[in-house]
């Protein structure tokens, strides 16, 4: 409960933040979408609306847009690539190793959307929440070829980091986007996860027929 009230509203937590921390809060958001991105423990850190929280305090001038739009699709590309040398180099390992909490239901559902987007899911995953941490995982996993997972993997991670701090920056202090934040962080996180719904949906269909 204390984490769903965290997403749902983070513009509050991240005021504090702003408010105690200052420059470093650079650092934690930093870490924040490096580690949501790049280490597959932690899929359930939020990304897509602290990336609109991030985005509005930066049309506040309490951030600075281009520090914050950089620094975070570094941090969004560099865990992308953290995530697939662990998975390239230990990710078998890790997913049979009983001890270690991952979701094998979550593996699966990311090898299905691999089979059926090809390299376009080091993309897509990005906008769905979960996927996007195993993406890059799986990516390695699958032994995909470095060559051809970097390129997707900065333009998804750019993608990604401008779709959501420019929105944040440019329509986040909206009054009927700011007096709403919870019921719009709920609309985005549907919008996100409405493709998987869709073809997981499609799927069962296909199945029963």
């Amino acid at each position: 409960m204390e984490l769903i009230d965290f997403i749902l509203h983070v513009d509050v937590y991240l005021g504090r933040i702003i408010a105690s921390y200052g420059e470093l809060t650079y650092a934690i958001l930093f870490s924040v979408i490096f580690a949501e991105t790049g280490l597959v423990l932690t899929p359930f850190l939020p990304g897509d609306s602290l990336l609109f929280s991030a985005g509005m305090f930066a049309a506040l001038d309490a951030l600075d847009i281009w520090t914050l739009f950089f620094l975070l699709w570094a941090a969004s590309f560099l865990g992308d690539n953290v995530n697939y040398w662990v998975g390239y180099y230990f990710g078998q390992k890790i997913v049979d190793n009983h001890r270690i909490p991952i979701n094998q239901s979550h593996i699966d559902k990311t090898q299905d959307f691999f089979r059926e987007h090809g390299k376009k899911t080091i993309i897509l995953a990005r906008f769905m929440p979960i996927v996007r941490t195993f993406a890059p995982f799986v990516a390695g996993i699958g032994r995909m070829e470095y060559g051809k997972f970097v390129p997707f993997s900065f333009l998804g991670g750019l993608a990604w980091v401008s779709i959501f701090v420019l929105g944040g920056y440019f329509f986040g202090n909206i009054p009927l986007v700011r007096d709403n934040f919870p019921t719009v962080i709920m609309i985005i996180i549907a919008i996100s996860v409405l493709p998987a719904l869709v073809r997981i949906i499609g799927s069962k269909l296909k199945t029963k027929r």
